[in-house]
């Protein structure tokens, strides 16, 4: 949906454990794992999250008495709608995101409208309402008005039997990092809720806390919820990465074609850092790498040091480290390439109404019962 949108390099990963661990891992530190720099830092960053959960009504208290000029914040004004709003309350608040056309002239219409209006105009959006409902296979939409006439239903029970239950909803809500604090965005809610300051470098940790007792709600057995963050698509951050190696492949190789010209005796074939074949050291369609991003690219400090070394022994072990690290990036990339191509795959296949299709045989077998019934025959 978010690509559809034309949101680019964003992608929506589950999260399956709130402890301090599974956070700090997310949403893609295998970088780490490719780096021969000193500096190791979380290298996909945390655009936002959308927790799932069965609605209830919070204290109004706790919500901004306005919303603020620099978040935006949509109402949910709309049916079912929860889920584009959640993610639009995320993806304009963060100013590196590439929206796309067509999201960032709707943001720009919208940066002056009240919360209310924002949600208006992102019911009578075309562009979303497409999206959106490309999404909602028919069956579900058939659902969706059987589980409201359901739920009309059950409240009026509960009500006749003093027990009316006001949380059988599922609904979707934001929290986003945004202007060094972070933020809860309910769009059933009429303003956002400040959780407070960033505190570290880690935003993630302090919205732990506030999605934890809301599960506290729940049983063991009732697995309600869910938790989704937005993160950065590894892909271009990989292949970044792919670009850099390779130009630091090739300064190394330069480094020891120099410090070779002094040596008497030929380079043994053990300390040829090329022996590996699938090493690339230019530009690769099959690894998305093009000349200009490896032309971009420069290697890291620590290694232009050691690249400075006049020992062939230690310019031969970093280039092959190097080409070790290279084989686990093009590994990464090609996985991370194959996990898009999935996802498209079910958006696809969710999009592939089945329902619609069962429909029509239905009234075709129908049909077909009737002519037999006209053209029977008593004997």
């Amino acid at each position: 949906m978010l690509r559809d949108f034309g949101v680019k390099q964003v992608r929506v990963q589950e999260v399956v454990s709130l402890d301090h661990e599974m956070l700090a891992s997310l949403p893609y530190d295998q970088l780490s794992l490719f780096s021969l720099c000193s500096k190791v830092i979380r290298s996909q960053p945390v655009y936002g999250l959308v927790f799932l959960f069965k609605w209830r009504a919070e204290d109004p208290g706790k919500q901004e008495q306005t919303c603020p000029e620099d978040i935006w914040f949509a109402n949910q004004t709309a049916k079912d709608a929860c889920a584009s709003v959640a993610l639009l309350n995320i993806v304009n608040n963060i100013p590196e995101i590439e929206l796309g056309e067509n999201l960032r002239q709707f943001k720009d219409f919208t940066i002056d409208f009240t919360p209310s209006l924002r949600g208006d105009a992102i019911s009578n959006f075309d562009f979303v309402k497409a999206i959106h409902n490309s999404f909602a296979r028919k069956m579900d939409m058939l659902n969706a008005d059987l589980q409201l006439k359901n739920d009309a239903l059950a409240r009026r029970k509960a009500k006749t039997e003093g027990t009316d239950d006001e949380d059988a909803g599922f609904h979707f809500i934001a929290f986003v990092p945004s202007q060094g604090k972070v933020w809860k965005l309910d769009g059933l809610e009429r303003q956002p809720q400040k959780l407070g300051p960033i505190v570290g470098r880690d935003w993630l940790v302090q919205v732990a806390p506030e999605l934890e007792s809301r599960m506290a709600q729940y049983g063991d057995d009732q697995i309600e919820f869910a938790v989704l963050a937005l993160v950065k698509e590894p892909l271009s951050t990989l292949v970044t990465s792919l670009a850099q190696n390779v130009k630091s492949i090739r300064s190394v190789m330069r480094r020891l074609d120099c410090v070779k010209a002094d040596l008497k005796d030929p380079l043994p074939e053990t300390l040829d850092i090329a022996t590996e074949k699938a090493t690339i050291l230019g530009p690769s369609d099959q690894y998305y790498l093009d000349q200009l991003a490896i032309d971009r690219s420069k290697p890291c400090d620590t290694i232009t040091i050691q690249i400075e070394s006049e020992k062939v022994p230690d310019l031969v072990s970093l280039g092959q480290e190097l080409v070790s690290v290279q084989a686990g990036l093009r590994v990464s990339i090609m996985d991370e390439a194959r996990a898009i191509q999935a996802d498209d795959e079910r958006a696809a296949n969710r999009r592939n109404d089945k329902g619609l299709l069962a429909k029509g045989l239905l009234h075709v077998l129908e049909r077909m019962d009737k002519n037999k019934s006209l053209f029977k025959c008593d004997h």
